[in-house]
C-alpha cells in the first residue's frame, strides 16, 4: 500500500480556513435570528453559500495537502457535486438554527441529517480523484470519521442556537466556539483522509482531464477568503445599520412618547390638560353606567391669585401654581384624577361611594388652598373657590359637567369666595348669560358697537373748560346702552380689552383732532388704560401710530394709568411710561391713593399729573380723615410738580374745598355729564357763550 504525507503549510490553512467559516457560519445564524420577513431567506441563501464555500473549501485544501507519488486531479463534476452538498447541509444548518425552538429530538435529528451531509461531501470529494483501483477505507476509521461529522454537526448547531443573539461578549463568545467547530470539523476531515488506502498500482483517473492540483491551493484559498470575507463584511455593516436603525427607532418612540405626554399634559404644573380631563371624565362615565356608583367633578379657581401675580411677577406666580398642584395633588387616590385646564383654575374628578362624600372633600381642598404658600422666601396667602358637578345627575357629557361645575364656581364665588358650592339647575342660567355676554362681546368688537361719550374738565380758577375724559359705552343691540362695569371684566378675562382700548385709543385721537382744528389746541383729551392694555407689547407703537394717524400733538394726548397698574411692576412701566413720555405724551396716575406705592418710584415716574380718586372726594364735607388724605395728595403732588385733578365733584362744597387746596382742574356730575361728542360740545358752547356777555361788561 502506498504511504502519503501531508504539506503542514496547507494543513494549517485548512485548519484556519475550518474555524473562518465556522465564524461566519455563527455570525450568520445571529443576522438570520434577528431579520424580518423576506431577509430571513435572503440571509438564509448567503450564508448558506458562504458557509457551504467554507466548509467545502476546508475540505478540498485537506484533500490539496495530500502527496502521493502520483499527480493527482479532480473530476470538475464531482467536486462540483462535493460543493453543492456543502451548500445544501449549511442552509439546512441555517434554517434549524432560525427556528424559535430547538427541542432535542430536533437537534439530535438536524446532528444526523447535517453530519451525512458533511459526510457525503468529503467523501464525494475523495471520489473525484477516480482512483483505479479503488480507494480502500478502514472500517474502523471509516466509522469515527462519521460519528465525528455528526458529533461535530450537533455541536455546532448547539452553539449557533444558543450565540445566535447579540448578548454582552458575544463575538469574543462566537470566536471561542468558532475554533472548537474548526478543530472538530479538520478532526473528521483527516480522520477519513486517514481512512483511506491506496494500492501500490494506484493512479488517478482525473490527473488527465480534471482539476490539476499545481496551484489550485491558492484559487480555492483566495476564493474561499473572498465569499467569506464579502460574508463577514455584509453581516458586519448589516448589524450597524441595524442597531444605527434600532436607536433611531428607541428615539422616536422617545420623542412619540415625550409628543403624547406633552400633547396630554400642562407644560407647567405637569398634571393632566383638558384633552385629557375629557378622555378621564368620558372613562369615569362609562364605569358609572356599567358598575354603578358616581363621581364629582370639582372645578377650583384660585382667589387672589392675580394681584399675587401682578405684584411679584409671572415668574413667581407660575412657582406658585406649581406649588398649587403639588399641594393638591398630595391628597389624591391613584383612581383620581387632578388635571390643570388654564390660568390658576384646577379641576379635580373623584370617585365616591355616594354623592355626599363630596361634601368633605370639598372642604379638604379649600383648606388646603387656605394654608400658607411660601415660595421664593415669600409667604403667599390665597384662597379657592370650588365648584361642584355630579354624575349620574348634572351632565350628560364631560362638556356639560365641566361647564355645570364652572357655573357653581362662579356661584361660590358670588357667596364671598373661599367657599365652594354644588350645581343647581338655576345657575345654568348666569352661565348662559355670561357665555351669550362673551359672544355679543365679540360681535361688538367686529361690528364696532362701542361709543365714546366725553365727560368735560374744567380748570378750577377760571371754570374755563381745558379738555375731556373718553368714557366708553357699548351700543348693545338688544340690551341698549351698557356701562363699563357690565362688560370691562369679562373683555380683560378674554383678551378682548386689547382690541377695545385700540378703538378707544384711535376714536378718542380722531375726535380730539376735529376740536383741534375748531380751536380748542390747548384741550387734552384723557384716555384710560386697563391693566393688560399697560403691559401689551404694542402699546407705544400703537400710540405712536394713532397720534400720527390723526395728525395730533402728542401733548394733547393724557394717558391715566391707575397707581396700582404703574406700581405693579415699576421697573418695566417706568420703561413704558418713559417711552410714552419721550414721544411727548402727558400721563396721569389715576385713582391716586386708593393702591399701594412706593413714594421712592412715584417721584421717578415721568407723569405729568396725579388724579384724585372719587371715593375721596365724596366725604370731604363729613369725613376729616379723607379731607386730610386729599389735602396731602394734594400738598405731595404740587410738591413733585405735578397738575392735580380730582374727579367726582357733586356739590358745590367739594368744588370751593378742591379749588382752595390748590387743584389745577376739575370733573365731576356738577360741572358736566358723560355725552356723545355733539352734546358735549353743544354744552361748551352753551358755556362760552353765558360766559361772554360778562367778558364784555368787564
Amino acid at each position: 500500500m502506498l504511504i502519503g504525507s501531508y504539506s503542514p503549510s496547507l494543513v494549517v490553512i485548512s485548519l484556519f480556513v475550518a474555524i473562518l467559516a465556522s465564524y461566519t457560519a455563527l455570525d450568520l445564524a445571529g443576522r438570520i435570528a434577528t431579520a424580518q420577513g423576506r431577509a430571513v431567506y435572503l440571509w438564509i441563501v448567503g450564508g448558506a453559500l458562504a458557509m457551504g464555500v467554507g466548509v467545502w473549501s476546508m475540505h478540498f485544501i485537506g484533500m490539496l495537502a495530500l502527496r502521493l507519488p502520483f499527480a493527482l486531479g479532480f473530476d470538475v463534476g464531482i467536486t462540483a457535486l462535493s460543493l453543492l452538498i456543502a451548500v445544501l447541509s449549511s442552509g439546512f444548518a441555517l434554517w434549524l438554527v432560525s427556528q424559535a425552538r430547538l427541542p432535542a429530538w430536533q437537534l439530535l435529528f438536524g446532528a444526523l441529517v447535517m453530519g451525512a451531509g458533511i459526510s457525503c461531501m468529503h467523501y464525494t470529494g475523495m471520489a473525484a480523484m477516480r482512483m483505479t483501483p479503488g480507494i480502500d477505507y478502514d472500517p474502523t476509521l471509516f466509522g469515527a470519521s462519521l460519528l465525528i461529522a455528526v458529533a461535530a454537526s450537533g455541536a455546532a448547531l448547539l452553539i449557533a442556537f444558543n450565540l445566535r443573539r447579540n448578548t454582552p461578549h458575544v463575538r469574543l463568545l462566537r470566536g471561542g466556539a468558532a475554533m472548537v467547530m474548526g478543530v472538530a470539523i479538520v478532526g473528521m476531515h483527516y480522520t477519513g483522509m486517514a481512512a483511506a488506502s491506496f494500492a501500490d498500482d494506484s493512479y488517478c483517473g482525473a490527473a488527465l482531464d480534471g482539476l490539476s492540483g499545481n496551484g489550485l491551493d491558492n484559487l480555492v484559498l483566495v476564493t474561499t477568503l473572498a465569499v467569506l470575507a464579502i460574508a463577514l463584511l455584509t453581516s458586519l455593516l448589516d448589524a450597524r445599520l441595524e442597531a444605527r436603525t434600532a436607536v433611531l427607532a428607541d428615539s422616536l418612540t422617545q420623542a412619540n412618547q415625550e409628543l403624547s405626554h406633552l400633547a396630554l399634559h400642562d407644560m407647567l404644573t405637569g398634571l393632566p390638560n383638558r384633552s385629557l380631563l375629557a378622555d378621564r371624565i368620558q372613562q369615569a362615565m362609562q364605569a358609572v353606567q356599567e358598575q354603578g356608583g358616581c363621581f364629582a367633578l370639582m372645578f377650583i379657581d384660585l382667589d387672589g391669585f392675580k394681584p399675587v401675580n401682578d405684584a411679584f411677577g409671572h415668574h413667581l406666580g407660575d412657582q406658585l401654581l406649581r406649588e398649587v398642584g403639588s399641594r393638591l395633588r398630595e391628597d389624591l387616590r391613584s383612581h383620581d384624577t387632578l388635571a390643570r385646564i388654564g390660568g390658576d383654575e384646577f379641576v379635580l374628578l373623584v370617585q365616591l361611594n355616594q354623592p355626599d362624600d363630596a361634601l368633605g372633600l370639598a372642604e379638604r381642598q379649600v383648606q388646603l388652598i387656605n394654608r400658607a404658600f411660601l415660595v421664593a422666601e415669600h409667604e403667599l396667602n390665597i384662597s379657592a373657590s370650588v365648584g361642584i358637578a355630579l354624575f349620574p345627575g348634572n351632565g350628560a357629557t364631560p362638556q356639560e359637567l365641566l361647564m355645570n361645575a364652572d357655573a357653581a364656581m362662579y356661584h361660590a364665588k358670588g357667596l364671598g369666595k373661599n367657599g365652594y358650592s354644588f350645581f343647581d339647575v338655576s345657575m345654568n342660567t348666569n352661565a348662559r348669560k355670561q357665555l351669550q355676554l362673551l359672544q355679543d362681546l365679540r360681535n361688538a368688537v367686529e361690528q364696532q358697537q362701542f361709543r365714546l361719550y366725553y365727560q368735560p374738565k374744567f380748570d378750577a380758577a377760571s371754570g374755563i373748560a381745558v379738555g375731556a375724559e373718553a368714557l366708553l359705552r357699548w351700543e348693545h343691540p338688544q340690551q341698549g346702552l351698557l356701562m363699563p362695569a357690565t362688560f370691562i371684566e369679562l373683555a380683560e378675562k378674554t383678551g378682548l380689552i386689547i382690541p377695545i382700548g385700540e378703538w378707544v385709543l384711535n376714536e378718542a385721537c380722531r375726535q380730539m383732532r376735529l376740536w383741534y382744528v375748531q380751536g380748542y389746541e390747548e384741550w387734552r383729551i384723557a384716555v384710560n388704560l386697563s391693566a393688560l392694555q399697560f403691559c401689551h407689547a404694542g402699546l407705544v407703537n400703537s400710540v405712536a401710530a394713532a397720534l400720527e394717524r390723526h395728525q395730533l400733538p402728542a401733548n394733547s394726548l393724557t394717558l391715566e394709568i391707575t397707581e396700582t397698574t404703574a406700581m405693579r411692576d415699576a421697573d418695566a412701566s417706568m420703561n413704558v411710561l418713559q417711552q410714552l413720555s419721550d414721544m411727548g405724551v402727558d400721563l396721569s396716575i389715576d385713582d391716586f391713593g386708593t393702591g399701594y406705592s412706593s413714594l421712592m418710584y412715584l417721584k421717578r415716574l415721568p407723569a405729568n399729573e396725579l388724579k384724585i380718586d372719587r371715593g375721596f372726594v365724596r366725604d370731604l364735607e363729613h369725613d376729616g380723615d379723607d379731607a386730610a388724605i386729599v389735602s396731602a395728595i394734594v400738598a405731595l403732588g404740587q410738591a413733585l410738580g405735578l397738575r392735580i385733578v380730582a374727579e367726582g365733584v357733586e356739590t358745590d362744597k367739594q368744588q370751593d374745598f378742591l379749588t382752595r387746596l390748590g387743584c389745577n382742574s376739575l370733573q365731576g356730575y356738577l360741572l358736566g355729564h358723560p355725552l356723545p361728542a355733539e352734546g358735549f360740545m353743544a354744552n361748551i358752547r352753551r358755556a362760552e357763550e353765558a360766559a361772554a356777555p360778562d367778558k364784555v361788561s368787564e
